[in-house]
């Protein structure tokens, strides 16, 4: 259900969504995408007077979003197209041949070439998705493998797999989850990421105790939390 406010000369629309919950919570979806959850049992007028009181913020968001440009546009999968592996952009370049019968992805110096019997665009995001998938397996195994020596637990498992909201997780019982999008960022992001999730096997919250675990580990984390922040997990494909 589509509704909208008008607050200082703005019109905010949003999405309401009635849900089986306690509270509402308000989000912000690129581009610019309002989205409002709430109990089946709060009057309109009530989920009305919330959006306003959070419409400075929301304003703030969405006005962070157009002038950083963002877009969750899908890439056209053209040769000369640019990715992000490791925080650097590689150029797409793309072989059509018959003799391949499945995708076949290999990076050579700074361009992905994909060796293919199709240019079905769907077909070859989901090669791609799968070589990213494989890159983030083996990259964040070995960084995972490199931090261990500061922790006296270790995980019971490295998962890597679709996360909509977040870069990683950690489980109460100690799995590492991570989002095949973190091969992306730069080794150095990476690192911040994993090491992240490893100090959560220490402290399972945010607490002072826990920073204080990460900053002695990496000083300069939040240089790399403020560039996830502002990338959020926006990264398509």
């Amino acid at each position: 259900m589509n509704k909208k406010i008008e607050y200082k000369s703005r019109v905010i629309e949003f999405e309401l969504i009635r849900r089986k919950r306690k509270t509402m919570g308000i989000s912000i979806q690129p581009p610019d995408i309002v989205k409002v959850a709430a109990p089946f049992r709060v009057p309109e007028y009530v989920i009305l007077e919330k959006v306003l009181g959070k419409a400075d913020w929301i304003i703030k968001k969405l006005d962070e979003l157009s002038a950083k440009g963002v877009t969750t546009t899908k890439k056209a999968f053209q040769t000369g197209e640019l990715f992000l592996y490791l925080g650097e952009n590689y150029a797409l370049n793309i072989i059509l041949a018959a003799k391949y019968k499945r995708p076949i992805i290999e990076l050579q110096e700074r361009e992905i070439y994909i060796y293919t019997n199709s240019d079905d665009k769907d077909k070859l995001r989901s090669a791609m998705e799968k070589w990213y998938r494989g890159k983030a397996m083996e990259v964040i195994s070995l960084r995972v493998k490199y931090f261990q020596r500061y922790f006296t637990k270790t995980p019971i498992g490295i998962v890597v797999k679709e996360q909509k909201k977040r870069w990683a997780s950690c489980t109460g019982k100690d799995k590492l989850l991570f989002n095949w999008r973190c091969v992306m960022a730069s080794k150095e992001v990476i690192d911040y990421i994993v090491l992240h999730e490893l100090c959560h096997m220490v402290h399972k919250n945010h607490s002072k105790d826990y920073w204080n675990l990460v900053h002695s580990l990496m000083p300069d984390y939040k240089e790399k939390q403020n560039w996830l922040k502002e990338k959020g997990v926006l990264m398509n494909i």
